[in-house]
């Protein structure tokens, strides 16, 4: 069932004036498409992490996104400390959004992760899936959800089978988009077959330290499918480092006066018009930071040192 796009987005009456940064589409002609900032956000760090923020602090993180301009939220309902928590990110999420007054934010979040404990599961059955979804519909606050992922292949679970239980809930006007993440290119194939227009986005690890993925980045490239790269600095331990562990990275910010973190966000960018990082963040100086690389510009020298590095 092909639906429009407008419960995609919670509408908002702005505290104060959005700055306009560079923006990237999401969709296509048949399902619609939404603009949002080029840069977004991942909010698995507000809730998975020991040390994480208060609720306070974590609610002001994702209002400094969006007073920067950053109109995509990635999070699943998986991203918490345990299973007692399970949920705890979407609610956060939905909290801050809703306080705020947001309009034109897209909700991404993502189902087919159990946790038990404080392990990780799969469970990417059909059945499983719906009731994930339905939970987070719950959780969001919202009759649909604007782009939903398949988190993780399960192995217990044959893909087009998972790929057909997502395809249920688009047709069922539960989800408005589909996406998929952690998927090599036949899978990406397969869930083509499948899900036809309702897929748009793959969502892969790709960082300067890990680029086994960039077959599956220029095949979404090809295939117009938005590509939404995961821990994009190389993740948290990595992050810390990231100026020793790409020197030239770190060259190229120093001749820009600019942080290691700004010129990583501007060179996924330049990847492809298909590309939209989620960098994760805890603190609001990291989503200022990381927003204004969507306005950063590279030069060709730049990104062939940076390409080649």
């Amino acid at each position: 069932m092909l639906t429009p796009l407008s419960a995609h987005v919670c509408e908002r009456y702005p505290r104060g004036t959005t700055p306009f940064v560079q923006q990237r589409s999401i969709g296509n002609d048949t399902v619609g498409r939404v603009s949002v900032g080029a840069i977004g956000l991942g909010a698995m760090p507000l809730s998975t992490k020991e040390d994480r923020p208060t609720r306070e602090n974590a609610i002001g993180v994702v209002h400094a996104a969006l007073d920067a301009g950053v109109t995509l939220i990635d999070t699943a309902d998986a991203y918490s400390r345990d299973e007692a928590e399970f949920g705890h990110n979407e609610s956060l999420v939905a909290e801050a959004v809703s306080s705020y007054g947001a309009s034109d934010v897209l909700i991404a979040t993502k189902g087919g992760h159990t946790r038990e404990g404080t392990e990780w599961g799969l469970d990417g059955s059909p059945s499983y899936l719906r009731r994930a979804c339905e939970a987070s519909l719950r959780r969001l606050g919202v009759e649909a959800i604007g782009l939903y992922q398949f988190h993780r292949p399960d192995p217990s679970t044959p893909w087009e089978v998972s790929m057909a239980g997502l395809r249920s809930l688009f047709d069922d006007g539960l989800v408005r988009m589909v996406g998929i993440s952690n998927a090599s290119v036949p899978q990406i194939d397969s869930a083509r077959a499948v899900l036809g227009e309702a897929l748009v986005a793959v969502q892969n690890q790709f960082s300067p330290g890990y680029r086994s993925s960039a077959v599956e980045q220029a095949h979404c490239a090809e295939h117009g499918l938005t590509w939404l790269p995961w821990s994009p600095f190389g993740g948290v331990s990595a992050a810390g480092s990231l100026g020793a562990a790409a020197p030239a990275f770190a060259e190229v910010a120093d001749e820009l006066g600019v942080s290691v973190y700004r010129v990583t966000l501007a060179w996924h960018l330049a990847q492809s018009d298909v590309v939209l990082p989620i960098p994760g963040a805890s603190r609001r100086e990291s989503v200022q930071d990381s927003a204004a690389a969507a306005d950063l510009e590279l030069t060709d020298d730049q990104l062939t040192r940076l390409n080649s590095a």
